[in-house]
Formats: C-alpha cells, sequence, structure tokens
C-alpha cells in the first residue's frame, strides 16, 4: 500500500515567498518611516553606532537588522532559584506563565473586585503548586492596597520566597527592573555570573504604532546591560493602532521587534531576545480588543512563523478571551488560541492561565480550568507510539471477538497512561447530581480550596530570605 507523504492540515502556514515579504515591507517601514525611541539617552547610543534620527525617530536599514540577529541566541535557559525547574526557551522548548497586569479578581458571579496582595500571594501559591505552569512572577495582579511606587517590591518578595521556579521581572520602568536584579543578584550572584546566565526575563511593551516609551527603553537599557532576555511585545489593534489588513498589521509589528531587538543588541551583544506579539483585531462597535477573534489567533500563528523565520524564540497569548465569566465563551476562546499557540511553536506563553474579560481581570477559577486545558493539549501534542509492542497484536488476537480487556493484565499494567482531569466531571448524571450538580467553574472553586489548603512553602535558606526582606523594607521606607 502506497502511504502518502503529505496529509492534510486545513491550518494556514505562511509560504515562504510570504514571508519574506513581510519582512521585505518591514526593512522598509525601518528605512523609510523609522521608530521612535523616547530616550535622549538611547538616541545617544543609536548616534554613536552611526545610526541615522530625525526627531526621535531611528531609522534602521535591513543590514543592521540582520547584523543584530547574529548574535541573538538561537536558545536560551532560565535558571530558577529550585535548579531542578530551570527551563529552556526556543527550538521546540516552550514555557507557559499565567496571567499578568489584571487590576481586577472576577468572581464566580461575575462581579470584579479590585485586586489585593492577598490575591497576589494567592496567584504565586498556584504557580508553585501547578503541574503545567513553568514560570511566574511580578504583576500577576495589580494589588491595589499596596504603595503603588514599591508595589513592585512586594510582588517580587511574595514571588521568590512562595515560589522556587524562574522569574518573570518587573518591567514596568528601569528602576523596577533594576530592582529585579538586585534581588536575583541576591540568589544567584554577581553581575558577571548574570551575564554568563539568564535567571529572570522582562517583558517590553512597544506602543504602536512604531513607537517606544521611555519607560521601556530603561527596561530594555538595563536587562541587555546584564544579558538578561527580553521579551518584545506589542498589542496592535488592527483598524486602531495597525492597518485593518492583517497582512499590513503583521509588517508593521515585524518592524517594531525588530527594532528592539536591533536596539538590545547595541547595549548588549548576545542578550537573548524573544519575538512577542498578542496583537488582535478591534472590534469597531466597542472600540476594545478582540482577543477572542479569529484574526488573533492566525496572527499569532503567522508571527510564530516569522520568529522561526528569523531562528528567535517567540511569545504569543495564550488562554485569552472577552468573557466576563469563566463559562463556555472563554473555555471556547481561551483554548483555541492556546492550543493553536503551542502547536504553532511559540515558546514563551504568557496568560496561559486565568485570563478573563479582554485582560481588565482575572479568574482563579479560570486558571484552574485553563490548567486542565493545558493538560490536555500537553497531551493531544504529545507523540503516539506506533510499533509491535504498542499494537498489541498477540492480546488482540488472544482475546478475540468474545472476550474482553477489562480484567486483562495488560490493562491493570497501563491503566494509568489514560488520562485523568484533575477535577473535571466524568461521572455519571447520578453521580454528578449526588456531588452537586456543580458546573465546571463551581468544581474549579471547590478544587482551588484544596489545592490552597495543601500549599506548602518551598524551601529557601533562612538567611537569604532576611536579606530580601530587608532589602525590600530599606526600599519602601
Amino acid at each position: 500500500m502506497k502511504v502518502p507523504n503529505k496529509f492534510i492540515d486545513r491550518l494556514q502556514f505562511a509560504t515562504s515567498e510570504e514571508l519574506q515579504h513581510i519582512h521585505n515591507t518591514s526593512m522598509q517601514i525601518l528605512q523609510n518611516a523609522g521608530v521612535i525611541f523616547n530616550s535622549s539617552e538611547a538616541l545617544e547610543i543609536f548616534t554613536k553606532n552611526g545610526f541615522q534620527h530625525d526627531h526621535g525617530k531611528v531609522l534602521i536599514s535591513e543590514k543592521d537588522v540582520l547584523k543584530a540577529l547574529e548574535s541573538t541566541p538561537k536558545t536560551f535557559k532560565i535558571q530558577a532559584r529550585n535548579r531542578k525547574n530551570d527551563v529552556w526557551i526556543g527550538n521546540d522548548n516552550f514555557v507557559l506563565l499565567p496571567t499578568v497586569g489584571a487590576p481586577n479578581v472576577t468572581l464566580l458571579n461575575g462581579e470584579q473586585q479590585p485586586a489585593k496582595i492577598k490575591d497576589f500571594e494567592t496567584c504565586c501559591k498556584l504557580v508553585q503548586s501547578s503541574k503545567h505552569l513553568d514560570m511566574g512572577g511580578w504583576l500577576m495582579v495589580q494589588p491595589h492596597d499596596v504603595p503603588l511606587k514599591t508595589a513592585h517590591l512586594d510582588m517580587l518578595l511574595n514571588y521568590l520566597t512562595l515560589c522556587d521556579k524562574p522569574l518573570l521581572g518587573a518591567f514596568g520602568d528601569g528602576e523596577m527592573a533594576g530592582d529585579t536584579i538586585k534581588m536575583a543578584m541576591m540568589i544567584f550572584g554577581d553581575q558577571e555570573y548574570l551575564e554568563k546566565n539568564p535567571v529572570t526575563a522582562f517583558i517590553v511593551n512597544v506602543l504602536s504604532p512604531l513607537q517606544f516609551s521611555e519607560e521601556q527603553v530603561d527596561v530594555i537599557m538595563t536587562a541587555a546591560k546584564y544579558h538578561q532576555p527580553i521579551v518584545i511585545s506589542n498589542m496592535a489593534l488592527a483598524g486602531s493602532t495597525a492597518p485593518v489588513k492583517i497582512a499590513g498589521l503583521l509588517s508593521q509589528i515585524n518592524a517594531e521587534i525588530m527594532a528592539g531587538l536591533v536596539f538590545s543588541q547595541l547595549i548588549g551583544p548576545g542578550t537573548p531576545v524573544v519575538y512577542g506579539t498578542t496583537s488582535a483585531p478591534m472590534d469597531m462597535k466597542t472600540s476594545i480588543s478582540s482577543l477572542g477573534a479569529w484574526e488573533t489567533i492566525k496572527i499569532a500563528s503567522i508571527a510564530s512563523q516569522i520568529a522561526q523565520m528569523y531562528e528567535i524564540p517567540s511569545r504569543n497569548g495564550g488562554s485569552l478571551c472577552d468573557s466576563h465569566l469563566p463559562d463556555a465563551q472563554a473555555a471556547t476562546e481561551g483554548s483555541l488560541l492556546l492550543s493553536n499557540s503551542i502547536r504553532n511553536g511559540a515558546n514563551f506563553i504568557l496568560h496561559a492561565c486565568g485570563q478573563i474579560a479582554s485582560f481588565m481581570a482575572m479568574s482563579f477559577e479560570k486558571w484552574l480550568i485553563d490548567e486542565e486545558a493545558c493538560s490536555l493539549i500537553k497531551g493531544y501534542l504529545s507523540p503516539l507510539k506506533i510499533n509491535k509492542e504498542t499494537t498489541n497484536l498477540d492480546i488482540i488476537c488472544e482475546i478475540g471477538s468474545t472476550g474482553q480487556y477489562l480484567s486483562h493484565l495488560s490493562t491493570f499494567k497501563h491503566f494509568k497512561e489514560l488520562s485523568r482531569p484533575q477535577f473535571l466531571n466524568r461521572d455519571n448524571h447520578e453521580r454528578w447530581k449526588q456531588k452537586g450538580s456543580l458546573d465546571c467553574a463551581n468544581m474549579a472553586s471547590k478544587e482551588l480550596s484544596k489545592r490552597l489548603g495543601e500549599f506548602e512553602k518551598p524551601y529557601i535558606d533562612e538567611s537569604l530570605e532576611k536579606d530580601l526582606k530587608t532589602f525590600v523594607q530599606k526600599k519602601t521606607l
């Protein structure tokens, strides 16, 4: 029998000609329109390196981009406080992170309440106890009950003492990034050590169209000075801060990311950079982002392909949704984008768990539901071994058409290999009723209480914890 060498895959993959066209268009944007860097220090660095600029607008050539890409690592490892939790980013490796930036927490009934530092502590405990989240850190929620100027210190301290997984650093401005570096040095070592070993990562948000704010420029300079990874990301909205045509949006966001990458390599050649976007169409009726739209998935898919063309890691959105409840809409929108981001080769997936209401809130119940989705996606993407041993021909012939497999030795030996959700329902209707007829969100709420009750703080050296607390106390006085 002839086996076909190509099978149907209805998900669009950009051709090499299409990817080259996006690249060429982006290079023209950089050379003709330029990108504004709102920082006199950044402009001095560009001038020193022979770049032309006019009123903050820096012009970048294709040659500059290709040179910068040469020094940008294809893959890198981020060390964790517990070295068993180190993660690799790039190639076929990927990490999952929870949501970031939500000012509110959504309750089961859809009501929102301002996030508090206690909610951030809960996020830390969920990251640490998660079987699927690899990394977490700053701003998983934005607490309103601590001073804004020093809130990042409270969050970093909570994360570093309640978690021993890799750290997402504070990226609000250069000072926050600097505080992250100082606290990381207490754990890992001096500047020389950090320059050779990534121990944190910073997200840099582009101000679309074609700008970098002074605060985000400072984050790039701080991170690149220590060769710590930078996730250069944009959230361009088609029809608002980017062209309404998706191909045009892709060309613009590529130009923005490449501009940031070039600048990072001027500061610290060899600094790891992740190509990131959560760009989406703008809903023309409501004037807000449409995170659950199919266009968002297509943008994420092709953005990952562009990053692969450049041979650098990519960041895409995870379980993003526009729903205000952990309901069917949230599950539909979130799981589609999350599964496609992982499938398309994204390496750094933010908002894998907990995001709700178009970034305006997070939901602990949705967090746990999203973790179940992560488990399902990892399961169906894991390779299925098809060989003589796994097909069990002898057993099939032995049992034939009159036997059964339930009591067979092979079932007892291998049944634990089958998937089993942590809390999603698989009971029959009667048993489900006996347990309270709970829907998925209420089941997640019940599981949340159980998981937090079982949380155990990971080991941390007493003197290190004391040093971290002292640093924060001195900074907050």
